[in-house]
């Protein structure tokens, strides 16, 4: 073969190439072409890539409470020093603010590691990755066809956004290690410091944890020789860029790191007090996921100090020896406002997450009577109307005792409230109606559902319906608003992401008449001054409130107020057995008292003294509601009303024993059906039981916060007590 015909094949084979080739570039740069216009920069971020926590906070709208959700807080790039920002250049992309937002042999690199299946060497720009971290659409995933979207939407990020903006995206979505998204969480939990206060070494080592974050988290042994490493080689790096001068770089040493820590570790009450601003964020319609990613600044109604003050109250008054199985509930309301400014939820969280104030609910005993007292006289009656203190009184085919039998005779609404007499609020029951008693309960926030199985039955003012310590605080908490009920809740406002506030209202409704409240407050003075709840007195200024005692001491309550804060206190046991305490049942007279009056005296310390007004006046001349006489006429019944039964002297100290009253359940039965023919907070079967009553003149306990024992299956059905009704 000649040679001109092998040089004409080679022309030909050589045509034919760059043919090829050309075609094969004409094709890549019309795939690139197609690719770029189908691939527009996302609309949306990914969910985690802005996510911000929530932080909630004490009251005072300063002092923080816990944080939640997602561990970033982002910052504008003004509040980032320069010297950070030179760091993670130097580390991360030295040409960032000259290169098109890509580096070519970077992203080769990683695509023949793709293709290869070798190890992925780095390479992304600054702007690659914030592109592959910030923009929905793009997953972590290794593929050719991510990899070229990820360079798209990154040139064309360069071409319509400024490398500031970049940054600041950057340095707010990347992941430090120990939970920190963002550079200013990373600041916190490597420094305890505001990210603007980090010194040159400080920003030098976060710049160095990007590329090993979870190595450097808390770097030990072998990976702390590699983490002083990385941070000398970002420190010489910053010299190449003339970030600093090889002088000040010799300066530097290697920062102290702070001891890891979770990002919240509740302790205390801490715990309680985050489960009830969730579950109210959550009945308010804030779902998980912008609880904790939506960077929600939560105001709590909780007091820092009164929070302390409950648990000092709980911890001081009781002794170290009493049984684990004993539980106190506290709780605090604003009458003003309805804010729940401090509780009591338990001695652990972390041993027990239900929590004693909210969550437990057992029966009220007497402090329930207050409700019945207001029915009454919202409704035509006067402190100076004559119930039946006799007994015992009959109802129905059923006989209802006081303590030990003992009868007052026809007594008025103060004594009545005084001296806790059941049979009186029986009568009274009977007298205003029921359904009356019902709707001041449920109009001063206990719900109906736990008022339903007791709607129709005569026992109802005894306190045989299930609350909590916070039902109880904000019921009260109406009187102390002369009759103006506001709902309970725990938080004061929410700020979202945008600075956009919510805040809570405290606007209240009329719940019961101004002088009906008044003059309530009065009878309920007499119980603190003089009756069955003198240990709760103040020394300083007045005090309303009254005493409950349940069955065997199930249950045992004082809840109470001044103008200015209504609080509730009760203790129980998970067990339903009696609250004994060094061997001796419990009433509401004694320990619950005796913390309502330690929790107050520091919540009231520093608080101007405000009076109670004056009660109504009655007939022709002033009422003497203290002596039980009206114009000399004399009591009924055989006895003198005035003067106190066998068992009614001074109250007792808490080492003396209480007479049983109405079966309680611990709080592990408040959600048990009920249709079991008895309730929640029925008796079990075969109990002798008084029908829930704190009752009149009790022999050993609340100087009438009981009444009898007696047999209350069959008495229950013929009441028409669903509760009690075995």
């Amino acid at each position: 073969m000649s040679k001109g015909g092998t040089s004409s094949r080679r022309r030909k084979l050589l045509r034919i190439t760059l043919i090829v080739f050309g075609v094969g570039i004409i094709s890549a740069i019309g795939l690139l072409g197609v690719v770029w216009a189908i691939t527009p920069i996302p609309d949306s971020t990914q969910p985690r890539a802005t996510a911000q926590g929530s932080v909630i906070y004490y009251r005072d709208g300063k002092t923080v409470l816990a944080r939640q959700g997602v561990n970033r807080k982002s910052v504008t790039l003004d509040k980032v020093p320069q010297s950070l920002r030179n760091a993670v250049i130097a580390a991360e992309n030295r040409s960032f603010y000259e290169d098109q937002g890509v580096s070519l042999s970077g992203t080769f690199r990683a695509m023949w590691s793709t293709i290869s299946g070798r190890q992925l060497q780095g390479g992304s720009t600054i702007t690659q990755q914030m592109v592959r971290n910030y923009y929905s659409g793009l997953s972590q995933e290794r593929s050719i066809i991510r990899k070229l979207k990820e360079v798209m939407i990154s040139l064309k990020v360069d071409q319509s956004k400024s490398k500031d903006w970049v940054l600041e995206q950057y340095l707010n979505t990347i992941y430090f290690g120990r939970g920190a998204d963002g550079v200013q969480a990373a600041a916190d939990a490597y420094f305890g410091k505001d990210v603007s206060k980090l010194s040159v070494a400080e920003g030098a080592y976060l710049a160095a944890v990007i590329q090993q974050p979870s190595r450097f988290a808390d770097p030990r042994g072998p990976d702390l020789h590699a983490a002083r490493d990385r941070w000398r080689s970002v420190v010489d790096g910053m010299v190449a860029t003339g970030a600093v001068t090889s002088e000040e770089a010799a300066a530097l040493t290697f920062p102290t790191l702070r001891k890891p820590k979770a990002i919240f570790a509740p302790k205390g009450q801490e715990g309680y007090m985050l489960d009830q601003v969730t579950a109210e964020l959550k009945n308010r319609g804030y779902t998980d996921e912008v609880i904790n990613q939506g960077g929600l600044k939560i105001v709590s109604t909780f007091d820092k100090n009164l929070m302390a003050a409950a648990e000092r109250a709980v911890t001081s008054i009781l002794p170290d020896d009493t049984p684990k199985k004993v539980r106190t509930g506290l709780a605090a309301v604003d009458p003003a406002t309805g804010e729940v400014v401090a509780f009591y939820g338990g001695r652990s969280y972390a041993a027990n997450k239900f929590d004693n104030s909210f969550s437990a609910k057992v029966q009220a005993g007497s402090t329930f009577k207050t409700y019945t007292l207001a029915a009454a006289l919202d409704n035509g009656f006067g402190l100076d109307t004559r119930v039946d203190g006799n007994s015992p009184l009959r109802i129905a085919s059923a006989d209802i005792p006081n303590s030990g039998g003992y009868s007052y005779g026809e007594v008025n609404l103060v004594k009545a409230t005084q001296s806790s007499v059941n049979t009186a609020f029986v009568d009274l029951g009977q007298k205003v109606g029921l359904s009356k008693v019902v709707k001041v309960a449920e109009s001063v926030g206990i719900p109906r559902k736990q008022l339903d199985p007791h709607r129709g039955a005569a026992t109802l003012p005894l306190g045989v319906a299930s609350v909590s310590a916070v039902q109880n605080a904000s019921g009260y908490a109406a009187f102390a608003a002369e009759g103006v009920h506001r709902e309970a809740h725990v938080i004061r406002s929410v700020t979202d992401a945008e600075g956009n506030v919510v805040k809570s209202s405290t606007k209240g409704k009329r719940a019961f008449g101004e002088q009906a409240a008044v003059d309530a407050t009065y009878a309920l003075t007499q119980v603190v001054e003089g009756g069955t709840g003198s240990a709760a007195r103040l020394y300083d200024r007045p005090v309303a409130g009254k005493t409950g005692t349940t069955d065997e001491s199930a249950a045992v309550w004082f809840a109470g107020f001044t103008p200015q804060l209504a609080v509730a206190v009760d203790m129980f046991r998970d067990d339903n057995k009696p609250v004994t305490v060094n061997g001796s049942a419990l009433y509401g007279g004694s320990y619950p008292a005796q913390i309502w009056r330690a929790f107050m005296t520091e919540a009231m310390e520093g608080k101007p003294v405000k009076e109670f007004k004056e009660p109504s006046n009655y007939g022709y001349a002033p009422y003497d509601y203290s002596s039980g006489d009206q114009h000399g006429d004399d009591q009924t019944g055989g006895q003198d009303t005035t003067t106190p039964g066998p068992d009614e002297a001074a109250t007792p100290g808490p080492d003396q024993s209480a007479t049983p009253d109405q079966q309680t359940p611990g709080p592990d039965r408040t959600s048990a059906p009920e249709d079991t023919g008895r309730g929640t907070d029925g008796p079990g079967p075969g109990r002798g039981e008084d029908l829930g009553g704190d009752g009149g003149g009790g022999s050993r306990g609340d100087r009438g916060d009981r009444g009898g024992d007696f047999g209350v299956d069959d008495l229950g059905r013929r009441l028409g007590d669903p509760g009690l009704d075995e």
